[in-house]
């Protein structure tokens, strides 16, 4: 598996090696063991997976704040997003800085979300089936959402932002600038 991390260290970019032959491939998604050797120590609790029929639907940008604060492991089954992740760690030298990644069916890449980051993507492609495993269970008291086009952000999510398709939930998240995070950098250092 290739590993790389992106420009914030902790969001990483994971790749399976695929085997393949006549038949198509086959690739090892996930593996507790490798990837604690590559120090991604995790435990997942859940499985999740969306199904977007058009693109340019955004689903995001989300958390869930402690004490059920979620890291996620983001891959594709069909089609294509950008994903992006939001550092929101209070005292992060990253704080509000974000990452992307283009993540498909086609190139198998995996993005690790640690907790403290807001998380969202655009799809790029009709019929997209994401799946995301989760480091805690879904709670809707610590549920989040913040406005995924928000100008102080100034997310490049290669996508028509005006026409974007949102949840109403998302079309109502605030905005960054008022967004008060319930995460702390020094508690994950």
């Amino acid at each position: 598996m290739d590993i790389r991390k992106t420009d914030i260290p902790d969001v990483v970019a994971l790749t399976p090696r695929r085997f393949g032959d006549a038949r198509g491939w086959f690739t090892e998604s996930w593996n507790a063991r490798r990837m604690a050797e590559a120090g991604l120590d995790i435990r997942f609790v859940q499985d999740n997976e969306s199904f977007s029929a058009d693109p340019g639907t955004v689903r995001g940008l989300h958390f869930q704040a402690p004490p059920h604060a979620q890291g996620k492991l983001v891959r594709v089954l069909s089609g294509a997003i950008i994903d992006v992740a939001v550092d929101v760690r209070r005292g992060s030298p990253s704080f509000g800085k974000w990452v992307k990644e283009e993540l498909s069916a086609e190139n198998g890449v995996q993005l690790w979300v640690p907790a403290g980051f807001l998380h969202g993507f655009a799809t790029l492609q009709p019929n997209t089936q994401v799946a995301y495993k989760v480091t805690d269970f879904y709670a809707p008291e610590a549920d989040g959402s913040v406005r995924f086009d928000d100008p102080a952000l100034a997310i490049d999510w290669g996508i028509d932002t005006t026409a974007a398709v949102l949840s109403d939930k998302d079309a109502a998240a605030g905005s960054f600038q008022d967004f008060e995070t319930p995460f702390s950098w020094e508690a994950n250092t």
